[in-house]
Formats: structure tokens, C-alpha cells, sequence
């Protein structure tokens, strides 16, 4: 979730998240990151299938979501939700929720995506590790070109063929761009960074505007 000196980016990331509580409240979801992928590559070794891929994935998120409580004390809901059912639950409480995976074949979008559709949120913030949406993999060709906007339709044309296996899905999913398109989510991908989230939140993005 947060790579090398976790500790200190999980601080970076409690104070913004405390600091921004006062005029929204924020509801996290958490990858696995590398360990997350390290796991499911270990386990892949041994045969598991691809479901219990996944919730060896899930399990790792919610150990991120749990280290995120943890950093944020008494201004996080306390405990680590399972399913929507939870999550909104834990939303009336007015509290930051963190959350981790809720159910195996999920990608961290599709969830946050669903989520964010089962709360009414007022905006869908997914953080990553590329600054938008490009024509094509910046890691891979320098010359790709962001989109400032782009529709839910072309992002599903540029999707293509859909990478379904554990630990390899890619900025945006087909689940999570059809939630985004039928409940109509103002939603924004942008570089998962302290400062770059908090001009988001305050109404200031960057990143690539999905539009429906």
C-alpha cells in the first residue's frame, strides 16, 4: 500500500485524512501492494486456485486498512468492514472507514466503485501509481499521452480484453467503470500523493476526469 517507510507515509496520510474529516468524510480503500503480490506469487507457486488468490489479496488489505486505523486513533471507525453492508454501517458512525477487499474476483476499483455507489459519495478518488489515464503504459513508452478527461465508454474500448487473474488488474476495471457509469460517480484517477488527494478532495484535481 505504501512501499518503503511505511511509517512515515502512513502518518503523512492519517494527517491529511484527519485534516480534511472536518468538511468531508473520507472512506478508504486499501490495496495489497507488493506484498500483496508477493503473496499471491508465492502461493501461485504452490497451486493455489485463482479464488484463493484473491483472498489471500483481500487478507492483505485489510492488514493495510488495519495499520491505517491504527495511524488515524480515534478519528477512524474502529474496526476493518467486510462487506457493503458493514461499510455503510460503519459510515453512519460519521467516522473515517478504512477498508480492505470484500469479496474474491474484485478488483480494489470495483469495490471502491461499489462502495462509493452504495454511499452516495459525492466523489470517487482513485489513487495510483501513474498521474492519469494514458493512451497507452508511461512505465512503458515514454511518449503516452494523459487524458485530462475521458469517457466510460473509451476508457472500456481501451480496457479490451480484461486481465482477470489476482494481482494483475489495471487502472480501472470493466466492474468498476460500469458502477461508474450507471450511478454517474464524478470520478478521478490521479498519482497517489499526499497533496496531490487533498487538492483533489478540496475540488483542485489532476489526474484524468472519467466521465459518464
Amino acid at each position: 500500500m505504501f512501499g518503503d517507510n511505511a511509517g512515515s507515509k502512513l502518518r503523512e496520510y492519517a494527517g491529511m485524512l484527519k485534516e480534511v474529516s472536518g468538511r468531508v468524510q473520507p472512506v478508504i480503500v486499501a490495496g495489497g501492494g507488493k506484498i500483496a503480490r508477493h503473496y499471491i506469487s508465492a502461493a501461485r507457486e504452490f497451486g493455489a486456485d485463482e479464488a484463493t488468490l484473491d483472498s489471500v489479496g483481500i487478507e492483505v488489505s485489510r492488514l493495510n486498512a488495519k495499520l491505517l486505523i491504527s495511524a488515524l486513533g480515534e478519528a477512524s471507525f474502529p474496526s476493518v468492514p467486510k462487506d457493503l453492508e458493514e461499510v455503510y454501517a460503519a459510515v453512519s458512525s460519521g467516522k473515517i472507514v478504512a477498508t480492505g477487499g470484500l469479496h474474491p474476483g474484485q478488483s480494489t476499483n470495483a469495490t471502491a466503485a461499489l462502495i462509493a455507489e452504495k454511499i452516495r459519495a459525492t466523489q470517487f478518488i482513485n489513487a495510483t501509481d501513474v498521474d492519469g489515464i494514458y493512451d497507452s503504459d508511461p512505465n512503458k513508452n515514454k511518449s503516452a499521452k494523459m487524458f485530462k478527461e475521458i469517457s466510460v465508454k473509451d476508457c472500456i474500448r481501451m480496457l479490451g480484453t480484461e486481465n482477470s487473474a489476482a494481482g494483475a488488474y489495471d487502472l480501472m476495471d470493466l466492474v468498476a467503470l460500469k458502477v461508474i457509469e450507471r450511478s454517474k460517480l464524478a470520478t478521478v484517477v490521479l498519482r497517489s500523493d499526499v497533496a496531490t488527494i487533498k487538492r483533489a478532495i478540496d475540488g483542485k484535481a489532476s489526474g484524468t476526469q472519467i466521465v459518464s
